[in-house]
C-alpha cells in the first residue's frame, strides 16, 4: 500500500529529511498527495516536522499498536505476517477464534488497545487496561496430535520469557504452565485455546498479556501483579516489545513445526519457577502436594508424589509451597 510505503520512507529517512518533491518522485504522485498522507500520519498521532527548505522529518511515532509500526522490520517467516489491531475488544482471544474458523491464515495476530473480557486459565478474568500494556492473540495450525498441544503453551511462555528478558534486560521466569514472572510477581500470561478434530489440531490461538507500563492495579492484584516499568524502573516502547516477542515467537514456532520439543524443553526449565521444588497441585477436587521434577515431551509437568509415585500434570493449577 502506498500509505505504507510513505510511512516506511519516513522512518528510513528519521534522522534526516526527506522533501515532498522526493517523495512524489519516489512514489509516483504528487506533491499535493503526499501532504495529504502527511496530514493523515499527523491525525494518527506522528509527530512529523515540516521544514520549508529540507521537507519532512518522522520526530515521534504514536503509544499505539498500529499494524504497519509493528510490521516495520519485522522479518518473520509466519508469525506477524498479517496484523489487525482495534482500539477495544471483548477479548483477542475471541476475535481470533472466529478468523481462525473463516480461514484466517496461520500468523496472523490481533492485537487491542483495552479488553472489556480478557480472561486468563480457569476463567479468570484478565486486568487489562488502555495502552498499558500489550494484550493479543496469534493464530496458528501446527501438524501435530491433540495430545502434544501443550507443548505449545511452553512455547508461547518460553518465547515470551526469552523476549521480554532480552528487551528489558530484566530476569523472567515463567510458572508452569503459563504465567510470566519477574521478581516475584506475575507480569503477564498466556491463554492457549485451539479448535480439533479425532486425531489432528484445526488451529490454536495464543492469547498473550504482558503488564507493559502502568503501576497502579486493582486492590486485588496490588500483591501479585506488576508490571515490566515497576520492575524496570521506566517506561518501554510497546511497538518495540511487540517485534522482539513476535520475532520469538516465530523462531520457537518454527522449532514446533521441526518436531524440534526439546530446546524448548530446555530453555523452560532454565527459566522455570517451579522446577526441583515443592509445589501444590489443584486438579478439581483432587490436591497433593509433590516435588515438581521436569517437563514431559507433550508438555505436561512432572511431578513426583510423596508416597513415590510419578505423575504427568496436563492441566491445573501448580503453586510454589
Amino acid at each position: 500500500m502506498l500509505e505504507t510505503q510513505l510511512l516506511y520512507a519516513l522512518h528510513k529517512y528519521k534522522d534526516g529529511y526527506i522533501s515532498g518533491e522526493e517523495l512524489a518522485g519516489e512514489f509516483k504522485v504528487s506533491r499535493t498527495s503526499v501532504w495529504n498522507y502527511i496530514d493523515y500520519f499527523r491525525k494518527q498521532g506522528y509527530a512529523i516536522e515540516a521544514h520549508p527548505n529540507l521537507g519532512y522529518r518522522l520526530i515521534e511515532i504514536p503509544d499505539r499498536m498500529l499494524p504497519d509500526e509493528v510490521q516495520y522490520g519485522l522479518d518473520t517467516k509466519i508469525v506477524g505476517k498479517k496484523i489487525c489491531a482495534y482500539e477495544e475488544t471483548g477479548s483477542t482471544n475471541d476475535v481470533a477464534l472466529e478468523m481462525a474458523n473463516k480461514g484466517e491464515p496461520e500468523g496472523s495476530v490481533i492485537f487491542a488497545e483495552s479488553q472489556t473480557k480478557g480472561r486468563g486459565r480457569l476463567k479468570r478474568q484478565w486486568y487489562s487496561p488502555k495502552r498499558k500494556g500489550l494484550w493479543f492473540s496469534l493464530i496458528l495450525r501446527p501438524d501435530m496430535s491433540p495430545q502434544y498441544a501443550p507443548i505449545i503453551t511452553a512455547c508461547g511462555a518460553v518465547a515470551v520469557a526469552k523476549a521480554v528478558g532480552s528487551f528489558t534486560g530484566l530476569s523472567v521466569w515463567i510458572k508452569w504452565p503459563n504465567d510470566i514472572f519477574v521478581n516475584g510477581k506475575k507480569v503477564g500470561g498466556i491463554l492457549t485455546e485451539l479448535s480439533t478434530e479425532i486425531d489432528s489440531v484445526k488451529f490454536v490461538i495464543i492469547g498473550i498479556g504482558i503488564n507493559v507500563n502502568g503501576t497502579k492495579w486493582p486492590e486485588e492484584l496490588k500483591n501479585i501483579a506488576t508490571s515490566l516499568e515497576e520492575e524496570g524502573g521506566r517506561k518501554y516502547s510497546r511497538i518495540d516489545l511487540s517485534r522482539e516477542i513476535l520475532k520469538s515467537l516465530d523462531y520457537y514456532y518454527g522449532l514446533i513445526r521441526k518436531k524440534y520439543f526439546q530446546e524448548i524443553i530446555e530453555e523452560w526449565k532454565n527459566m522455570s519457577l517451579v522446577l526441583g521444588r515443592r509445589v501444590r497441585v489443584n486438579q478439581g477436587s483432587e490436591k497433593y502436594e509433590a516435588q515438581a521434577m521436569g517437563m514431559d515431551e507433550q508438555g505436561a509437568l512432572i511431578v513426583r508424589t510423596d508416597d513415590g509415585f510419578t505423575k504427568h500434570i496436563m492441566s491445573g493449577d501448580v503453586i510454589c509451597c
